[in-house]
């Protein structure tokens, strides 16, 4: 099977470079792509002079656009699996390749790492843990699915999803919409619990400023996914 990881990046020179070595040493059945979104600082530069395969965005396309960009490089170069990746530092390489099994032997269509199942490791602000706990209980409202962390940006997804994603994909904070749209499709959704590490440098996309405008698009975002189905 070729299984492609999909790193987007914005701005993320402190940590691009751990993040590729972690890749490289925790998961060496996985290639690697980082997808570089019009980076201001020295994201690019440092990829081209550490040899770290990265597309180049010719216009920053946001997380959405980023991400599925990823995807259509995933189905034009044939790959079976793909799984997003942070390029921050927050996710950790050592559980790829069991997501990979579970997906294959579980016969699912995505995989999504949680960090609330066993509740380790780094569990976001009191904040955002809150937006999470909206989104998990609007989803079981809309599919009857119990989806733990919908936020995760650590999920993994089979040929058919590549496909699907590489096609039609959310522009801004699509993970939670992404989530209602394919179980409304009747595909399978699995979570398997992972350990998450705090960012310790750059920024996160979602600043406090933007929290209410995320709320309330990816809910009407996540409903009218739900009623196209």
């Amino acid at each position: 099977m070729k299984k492609l990881v999909i790193i987007p990046a914005y701005n993320e020179q402190a940590s691009i470079e751990r993040t590729v070595q972690d890749i490289k040493e925790n998961a060496p059945g996985f290639d690697y792509i980082v997808i570089n979104d019009c980076s201001t600082d020295n994201t690019l530069q440092i990829c081209e002079q550490n040899g770290i395969r990265v597309l180049k965005l010719p216009v920053n396309l946001g997380i959405g656009g980023a991400v599925q960009s990823g995807y259509l490089y995933a189905y034009r170069n044939g790959y079976d699996v793909a799984v997003q990746f942070d390029g921050d530092g927050q996710h950790s390489a050592k559980y790829l390749e069991d997501m990979a099994d579970m997906l294959v032997e579980n016969k699912a269509d995505m995989v999504i790492g949680s960090r609330f199942i066993t509740n380790e490791g780094f569990q976001s602000s009191f904040m955002r843990r809150m937006g999470i706990k909206h989104f998990n209980l609007l989803i079981k409202m809309l599919t009857g699915e119990n989806i733990t962390d919908p936020t995760s940006g650590m999920r993994m997804v089979n040929r058919d999803l590549i496909k699907l994603f590489s096609e039609d994909y959310p522009k801004d904070y699509p993970e939670p919409e992404s989530v209602v749209q394919i179980i409304a499709m009747g595909k399978k959704v699995m979570e398997t619990p992972v350990i998450m590490n705090e960012r310790t440098e750059g920024v996160s996309s979602i600043s406090p400023g933007k929290s209410i405008y995320y709320m309330i698009k990816v809910t009407i975002a996540m409903i009218i996914a739900r009623i196209r189905k």
